[in-house]
């Protein structure tokens, strides 16, 4: 990944502590492997996305992508999000690329199935 280009792992927010913490457990082993990696909440947790952009813009990011760790695209995939990108690109002159919900990759899926067939098994 190139040092001018940052991953934004995406998550909803909330105000609950352990909430937030099951996320950062959730993007650790992406944080923690793949080079300019962020988590960053929507709402109501820090970093936000703004923050995370803002951060990567003075360290001379140019370009991010956004990887919601949301199951499916709802309203604040399809309206709230995108509108956030909108008017980051055009206060800081970047690009951010939205990609699909974490929850749209089959990969996922077949996760939730041996976490289940493990907890059977047991």
């Amino acid at each position: 990944m190139p040092e001018d280009h940052r991953i934004i792992l995406l998550a909803h927010g909330s105000s609950d502590k352990r909430w937030c913490d099951t996320f950062e457990q959730l993007a650790a082993p992406t944080v923690n492997s793949v080079p300019g990696s962020h988590i960053a909440y929507m709402e109501l947790a820090t970093p936000s996305l703004e923050q995370v952009v803002e951060q990567g813009v003075l360290e001379g990011v140019r370009s991010f992508t956004v990887v919601p760790l949301f199951l499916a695209a709802g309203r604040h995939l399809r309206k709230d999000v995108p509108a956030m990108i909108r008017s980051l690109e055009e206060i800081h002159g970047i690009s951010i690329h939205l990609a699909p919900p974490i929850g749209e990759n089959p990969q996922l899926g077949e996760a939730i199935r041996d976490v289940v067939t493990q907890g059977l098994a047991q």
